[in-house]
């Protein structure tokens, strides 16, 4: 790591939780290059589908505190 990149990554650690979170999404975007066109609107569709599929299963789904534990677990067996 250059010492610009160091002297950055400092001063980014002394921001607030949120804009820490913004600057790294940001950061990382820079990498992946320009967005496919109509990748908004494929996911928008996607979505919708995952919407409607979890809803006409009628299975009420699990608390985020559960799903959370579960991954965890998952990635702790790899």
């Amino acid at each position: 790591m250059t010492s610009t990149a160091r002297r950055l990554l400092t001063e980014a650690l002394t921001l607030p939780d949120a804009e820490r979170a913004d600057l790294a999404a940001e950061l990382l975007a820079s990498l992946d290059g320009p967005a496919d066109s109509g990748w908004d609107e494929a996911w928008a569709k996607e979505i919708d589908r995952r919407i409607d599929a979890a809803q006409k299963s009628g299975h009420p789904g699990i608390e985020w505190a559960d799903a959370r534990r579960e991954i965890l677990a998952r990635l702790a067996t790899k």
